[in-house]
């Protein structure tokens, strides 16, 4: 950097601190510097630096060479920031150690302190602590959703929000520890797609048990809420590739999923967004698999891609007898594993199955077998008085084989693994079960400017009194019926949201509907003498969604066609198809040519052709394309009735060609033919000069020589 003064041209002869490449001239000083011990005993980055030792009698030598390095380039040391000898440290914000990656306690202290946000700015510092920690929790879009919605409109701190966070806080007080990935191996990546967010969760093997590494969520935006679910998916993965692009680099990454990512992406007819964030992906090296069985409870929030809603044919039925699965096992510690399910709402059953795959633990409870033990004999008392509150209870014993999912937490309890993952707790349905005949009082728009014209009655605020004492003045109560008053207009009769949406439908599409657009449908509602304030509003997005005012409307520059693209993805799979002509009478009457191209090889084949008949086109296309280079997947045309008739139709629907025909009168559109036809006819007359009825016979020199 240079400066110009009265005197002279002056420039630093160092980088200052405060510049835009500060930042990046003092990283490229301390690669610089440290470039033998990057790596092995020295990680750094800009002003953090980390000397890191396997054994403590390597520590001293990796200090000395550490400090001979920054005695070489003249570097101080800060001492009130240093620390030696310890086990961890803070590095870049995080906690790190032999074991991994922990959160910042600081950081998770902060939020555990913190009482429920009263104001928006409240809210927006809960939003921030928990976005510095989103590597760390699992789905975190999720979980911070119901602080997000609080954003959106005027403050209110709900139910939804206090549960949330106080989930929040029960999560953080054990956060999962993070494994770094070692070169060369690889990762593991396992998606979540809920209706409002994508998550991904980056993990590695370690001895069999998988650790995190690494977890990334993102909300839907827009239009990518109405994604299918299969783009979700996708979506979730192009997320995961860009946030976790360095180990996406660095590592193989294996997609674990039950469902087919890769063909719906490399789909020939795949939706445009899937072809390009198929490309964006393919400088990585991806693979898919099934999904597998989730150990160490490493992903235990983690259990599903997306959830698909119960039809109605799946619901359970109040006849239907829930099933109980006892696992009959003991562990090394002493006691068993299993699964409880505890219903808010007290639900009731009267019909019960039990499997177990223990043999004594059903004879006891049928009387087979007698309880000798104390302490079973206590259980079994319970057990029977448990069972007497069914009415019907059907004991089974089963094979271990068939009881896998009772058992599969009993092995994981013997198995000495160490879970180091966070469980949740389902303590609701996953679905709200909507109460029948439920009603719900909504304040009309009306209901507070009666209210004052009536009796006075004002809002507590002064704002809102203010507002609503202003807006009033433009209403007028006559009998119990709201007026909007006007200066140059008759008084409009105030209408409810039931009322509005019934006059919409009546002056739209009623007897003496017209169907018009949204801003003179709202002037005829005006002229009728009915007003609400968003009556425009409401006309837009009626019209918008009106079915038939979509379909007919007069859209400017619509195209006639669907518009369809013309790329080739491999050679003879697209052909473009056009007629030449009439040319001067050749040989055998011909005086028309009907040419094809190949859009990918540029390959051409003509015939002359004395009339251009159906038949003859169909037989065209039959001997000169089909025969020889095999059946095509696409064919291009003008709209001619030569190209576009039923026979010609049906030999393409029955051999699974599509027709494509370019907009009428736009040659244009099949422009790859309409080149090769110029091509083609300036080399003819260029040949024949004067001899124009030879044009049949030069007609292969000129496909040769093309």
């Amino acid at each position: 950097m240079a400066f110009i003064t009265s005197k002279s041209l002056f420039c630093y002869k160092a980088m200052p601190f405060g510049l835009k490449n500060a930042e990046a001239t003092y990283q490229r000083l301390v690669n610089k510097m440290f470039h033998d011990q990057i790596g092995r005993n020295v990680e750094v980055y800009v002003d953090d630096m980390l000397v890191k030792s396997k054994k403590d009698d390597y520590h001293l030598a990796d200090l000395k060479e550490t400090f001979q390095a920054l005695r070489r380039y003249n570097m101080k040391l800060n001492p009130a920031k240093c620390v030696f000898g310890v086990p961890s440290g803070k590095f870049l914000g995080f906690m790190v150690s032999q074991r991994g990656i922990e959160a910042n306690p600081d950081k998770i202290k902060a939020i555990l302190e913190m009482s429920p946000p009263k104001t928006v700015r409240e809210v927006q510092s809960l939003t921030g602590k928990a976005a510095a920690l989103n590597r760390f929790v699992s789905r975190s879009t999720d979980k911070c959703l119901p602080f997000f919605k609080t954003l959106r409109k005027a403050f209110q701190w709900t139910e939804e929000c206090q549960q949330a966070f106080e989930e929040l806080k029960v999560y953080l007080t054990s956060p999962p520890l993070l494994s770094p990935s070692q070169t060369g191996e690889e990762l593991y990546l396992y998606l979540a797609v809920s209706a409002s967010a994508v998550s991904s969760a980056l993990i590695r093997k370690k001895e069999h048990i998988q650790k995190p590494v690494y977890y990334t969520s993102r909300a839907l935006k827009g239009a990518e809420e109405r994604y299918t679910n299969m783009e979700k998916l996708a979506f979730a993965l192009l997320i995961a590739s860009r946030k976790l692009r360095p180990y996406f680099q660095a590592h193989s990454i294996i997609v674990m999923t039950d469902y087919p990512i890769r063909k719906a992406m490399n789909k020939l007819d795949a939706a445009g967004r899937l072809v390009q964030w198929s490309l964006e992906m393919s400088e990585f090296d991806i693979d898919y698999r099934p999904r597998t069985a989730i150990k160490a409870q490493a992903l235990a929030d983690f259990i599903a891609e997306f959830t698909h809603p119960l039809k109605e044919d799946e619901q359970s039925k109040e006849d239907e007898a829930w099933t109980v699965n006892i696992d009959g096992s003991s562990t090394k510690e002493m006691s068993g594993a299993g699964v409880i399910f505890v219903s808010p709402e007290k639900d009731k059953f009267e019909t019960l199955t039990v499997k177990s795959n223990s043999q004594l633990i059903v004879g006891q409870v049928k009387g087979e077998y007698e309880a000798k033990e104390d302490r079973m004999k206590k259980y079994l008392t319970v057990v029977k008085d448990l069972l007497a509150h069914f009415k019907k209870v059907e004991l089974l014993q089963i094979p271990r084989e068939d009881n896998v999912a009772a058992d599969r937490l009993a092995r994981l309890a013997s198995s000495g693994i160490e879970i180091d993952g966070f469980i949740e707790i389902q303590g609701r349905p996953s679905t709200e079960e909507e109460i029948v005949n439920s009603i719900t009082v909504n304040t009309m728009w009306m209901s507070p400017i009666i209210r004052y014209l009536k009796e006075g009655t004002l809002p507590a605020d002064r704002t809102e009194a203010h507002k609503l004492r202003i807006r009033a003045s433009h209403f007028q109560l006559l009998g119990d019926i709201l007026y909007k008053m006007g200066f140059s207009r008759p008084h409009l009769r105030c209408l409810s949201p039931e009322e509005a949406n019934y006059s919409i439908r009546e002056v739209h599409e009623g007897i003496c509907g017209n169907h018009l657009g949204a801003r003179s449908l709202a002037h005829k509602l005006t002229r009728a003498g009915y007003y609400w304030p968003s009556l425009l509003h409401d006309a837009t997005q009626y019209v918008k969604t009106y079915d038939k005012c979509q379909r007919f409307a007069n859209i400017p520059r619509v195209p006639p066609e669907e518009i369809t693209p013309i790329t080739s993805p491999w050679p003879f799979a697209q052909w473009g198809l056009d007629i030449m002509g009439p040319f001067s009478v050749g040989t055998k009457q011909a005086k028309f040519l009907v040419v094809a191209i190949d859009y990918f090889t540029k390959w051409v084949e003509a015939e002359p052709l004395a009339t251009i008949s159906e038949k003859n086109i169909k037989s065209f296309v039959w001997k000169a394309v089909i025969c020889r280079f095999g059946i095509p997947r696409v064919l291009i045309s003008d709209n001619g009735k030569q190209f576009d008739n039923g026979p010609f139709r049906e030999m393409c629907s029955q051999l699974n060609i599509k027709n494509h025909y370019s907009s009428p009168r736009h040659p244009q559109a099949n422009g790859q033919v309409e080149v090769t036809n110029r091509t083609l006819l300036k080399q003819i007359k260029t040949r024949l000069e004067g001899a124009k009825t030879m044009w049949v016979e030069e007609l292969p020199s000129v496909l040769w020589a093309y």
